[in-house]
């Protein structure tokens, strides 16, 4: 009779690590519903604040963001300051949700959002500069995606403010849904959001103004807490591929880049994840140029999260609105190598520049991404209007 196979020793210790990450798992499953209902919850309260405001604050608010110059320059300082554009676009969705600004208002806004995310990218680029030549290539990597953005809003800014390029489209779309019945997708959403914000409405007396700073506040706060928990979820899985294997074509980077910047909701951490490997040279900026051109794009889901949830045609332009601009950045500055060299070539050469002193950079910034447009704003009455 055959003796009994003795069973291996159980790793007492591995299986409970086990059972401490399913449950860690879970608890961040939650965690991500709950943030994705409060980030609503606020997207609403922001159109609800604006209508308890009532037509006076909203026609001044339309004055305002009728100047073009000035939206832009509302959007570049507003994401700079919050170091997101997709909580700024979050916001613009819900102030056009509620009267309180117009799609073509709100389209410059958004364009300035995109140049106004880059901050972030080369604050990341600065932790290279104790290291002379590694800082020239990470600073190089940030500045290729500004130039993009920047260089997109040159080339679609008049094209929108003369032919609608893009608000024309966005609002066909968005009102061609509508008559379909697509936005009655949005009904659930709305049942569930809306007592929450009556509640709020009722806890601080009806107070616009309070209404309106709570909204903001739990949009930024929840975006935060959930671009945080799906960030510990996604990046730790997709680290390790960071390689030349990702990046091996132009349309394999577009593609991960779209896709990550879907999955943890957040351009600016996709962008600058790439950052510090140019800085090492594992990667070139011509490698990832299409990465942050996917990031653009990926990152428009927050938007159209938040115009759905309003159930309003308008809002859901203004997210449609964000998508195209970024589509056609691409397909219009991509493709064609004359124009694809632009960006490279002046990230290129304000590297060298940032190298020969490190104050530079920080010139750079400050000028770039806060003086500017607060004096633009301030010149074209954007704050006083």
């Amino acid at each position: 009779m055959a003796e009994p196979r003795e069973r291996p020793p159980v790793d007492v210790e591995t299986a409970r690590a086990r059972r401490r990450e399913l449950w860690l798992n879970i608890a961040k499953g939650v965690g991500i519903v709950v943030a994705l209902y409060f980030f609503l919850v606020g997207i609403k309260g922001i159109g609800a604040g604006f209508k308890l405001f009532g037509s006076d604050l909203a026609n001044r608010i339309l004055v305002t963001t009728n100047n073009p110059i000035s939206g832009l320059f509302i959007g570049i300082l507003a994401t700079t300051l919050v170091q997101s554009s997709s909580t700024t676009t979050s916001i613009i969705v819900g102030m056009v949700a509620g009267g309180g600004i117009s799609l073509q208002g709100a389209i410059p806004m958004i364009m300035g959002a995109n140049i106004g995310t880059t901050v972030t990218n080369t604050i990341v680029s600065l932790g290279h500069i104790t290291r002379i030549q590694e800082f020239k290539r990470a600073f190089a990597a940030a500045q290729v995606h500004d130039f993009f953005n920047v260089l997109a809003v040159v080339l679609l800014f008049p094209l929108e403010y003369f032919f609608g390029i893009i608000s024309r489209p966005a609002t066909v779309l968005a009102f061609t849904l509508d008559t379909a019945g697509g936005l009655k997708l949005a009904d659930p959403l709305k049942i569930a959001v809306d007592p929450m914000v009556r509640f709020i409405e009722a806890v601080v007396g009806g107070s616009p103004w309070l209404v309106l700073i709570i909204s903001v506040l739990l949009t930024f706060y929840m975006l935060y807490s959930l671009v945080k928990i799906l960030r510990s979820l996604v990046l730790e899985k997709v680290e390790a591929f960071f390689d030349t294997y990702i990046f091996k074509t132009a349309l394999r980077g577009f593609g991960f880049g779209a896709v990550l910047t879907f999955l943890v909701q957040s351009s600016s951490i996709t962008t600058s994840l790439v950052v510090p490997l140019v800085g090492a040279g594992v990667l070139t900026i011509v490698q990832i140029f299409p990465y942050t051109i996917g990031a653009n794009v990926g990152t428009t889901l927050t938007a159209n999260i938040a115009a759905f949830s309003t159930g309003n045609p308008f809002a859901l332009s203004v997210s449609f609105a964000h998508l195209i601009f970024n589509l056609l950045a691409g397909l219009i500055i991509w493709p064609l190598p004359a124009i694809r060299r632009i960006p490279i070539r002046m990230a290129e050469s304000m590297a060298r520049l940032a190298v020969r002193s490190r104050f530079i950079p920080l010139i750079y910034i400050l000028i770039m991404f806060y003086l500017i447009p607060i004096l633009v704003i301030v010149l074209e009455g954007g704050i006083h209007a």
